[in-house]
Parts: C-alpha cells; sequence; structure tokens
C-alpha cells in the first residue's frame, strides 16, 4: 500500500512540474503578440475585423521562419510579426516603409530588417508603377502583403511578384489579402481599392508560382463589391480574398 502512495506522489510532482514547466505554444506566443500592449486600442480595435490570429495560421507562419512584409504601412501587422520571430526567425519591411521607420529605432523591433530600395514609385493614374525591383533577400521562407494589390498597376504588381518569386525559396510561400473586386467589373473611381481576384490569381502564377489555397476568413456576403471600401457603409466589412502561392521546388 505505501509503495502504491509513494509511486501515486511521485505522479503528483512530475504532473506539477510538467506543468510548471509548460512551454508556449506558437499559438499562444501568437496570441499574446496580438493582445501586446505595444499595440494600440485602435490597432486592437480592428483584430475582431482582421483576425490576425487566424490569418497568420493560414498562411503558415512558424517561429523560425525567415519573413518578408511588404508594405508594412504603419506596421499592423509589423508589430504582431516582431516579436514572434525575435529570437529564432527573421523579419524583413519593403517597399512603401516610411510608416514604419521610427518603431524599427525602438528596442522590441530593432532586430527587424530595413531592406533599402532605390526604387522610385511612378504614379499612372490612381496606382504606382515599380521599376525593375530586387529585395537584395534571398531564401525567404514566407512574402506576406496585406491590402496592398491595388496600389500598384499591372506593371507595377508584375515587378512586385518577381520580386517576392526571387525572394523566397524554393517551396516557400507567398500570402497576399486585399479587397474583392467582382470578377471582370470594370475599374472605376469607386472601386479602384478593389482587385479582382481571378485576376490577381492569373497574375501571381504568370511569375512562376503555384495557388496552394484560398481561404473565406475574410468573406462577407453584405459587401456589393462595387463601393469605395473606405465609405461609411463598408470600411470595416469589406469582403477580401485571401490567397496562399507557392514557389514550386
Amino acid at each position: 500500500m505505501g509503495g502504491v502512495l509513494l509511486r501515486v506522489g511521485w505522479a503528483l510532482v512530475w504532473c506539477l512540474a510538467a506543468g510548471f514547466g509548460h512551454a508556449a505554444t506558437f499559438e499562444e506566443q501568437l496570441a499574446t503578440a496580438i493582445d501586446s500592449s505595444d499595440r494600440s486600442p485602435a490597432e486592437r480595435a480592428r483584430d475582431a475585423n482582421r483576425k490576425p490570429l487566424e490569418t497568420l495560421q493560414f498562411f503558415g507562419l512558424r517561429e523560425d521562419m525567415r519573413v518578408l512584409e511588404l508594405v508594412p504601412g504603419g506596421g499592423w501587422y509589423t508589430k504582431i510579426l516582431a516579436p514572434l520571430l525575435e529570437e529564432h526567425g527573421s523579419l524583413y519591411v519593403a517597399l512603401g516603409t516610411t510608416g514604419v521607420e521610427e518603431l524599427l529605432k525602438k528596442a522590441p523591433y530593432a532586430h527587424v530588417k530595413l531592406v533599402e530600395l532605390d526604387n522610385t514609385f511612378d504614379r499612372q493614374g490612381r496606382r504606382l508603377d515599380l521599376a525593375v525591383l530586387d529585395f537584395e533577400v534571398r531564401d525567404v521562407d514566407l512574402v506576406l502583403t496585406f491590402r496592398n494589390l491595388h496600389n500598384f498597376s499591372e506593371q507595377g504588381r508584375e515587378v512586385m511578384n518577381r520580386a517576392s518569386f526571387q525572394a523566397l525559396k524554393a517551396g516557400g510561400h507567398y500570402g497576399v489579402v486585399d479587397h474583392t473586386l467582382r470578377h471582370n467589373a470594370q475599374d472605376t473611381a469607386e472601386s479602384w481599392r478593389r482587385m479582382d481576384p481571378v485576376r490577381m490569381i492569373k497574375e501571381i502564377q504568370a511569375v512562376g508560382f503555384e495557388l496552394v489555397d484560398f481561404s473565406g476568413l475574410h468573406y462577407r456576403p453584405d459587401d456589393e463589391l462595387r463601393y469605395e471600401v473606405g465609405r461609411k457603409s463598408v470600411t470595416g466589412n469589406t469582403d477580401r480574398f485571401t490567397l496562399l502561392f507557392r514557389k514550386p521546388n
């Protein structure tokens, strides 16, 4: 009887020790980064709509990856990605980085690598052209861009897509999100910040990528797909396509 009690006692000790030594899973680390006080209340208020945890899980993010974020804007995703990749991975940001340059001077983000480019944006109507582009980063595991394809002309998107293909390692992935335009709908002043997902798939495949998967995470059935995404009746509720591509081995 005493031997049984002794074995039970040691089992409890080991269970408690295992509990105290629990290493956070990557999902838990991601949730912590999303809930970080470094993110402003305004940034966190958009989490319910943008679903960063589910989106980054869909794109296959891991803590040991080399990740390139394109057109980071004000750093909404950068603030989530940076702490996750600090210890075991690397984060690079490129194109339209003016909004994060001050952020990257602060200690929690100082490890993020800013890709300096000499590229000059040439505006063609509402959208931007790009000259020949090389991010000068190689063997990246994942390239990400969120709601940015619409900022570039067809020529500019081709340049960006080719540069992303070049930066990725064989088997690496390219994840994109953007506002949805109805297939074959006319590009107008009202809808120019929307992209036809079928057309985007064809353009990205044309530079060598394979389409791996798509997600309905950001599907919004009540978005009519024709109004300016900044309208009060639409903003925060736009239908967005979420696509994952792969560079073949």
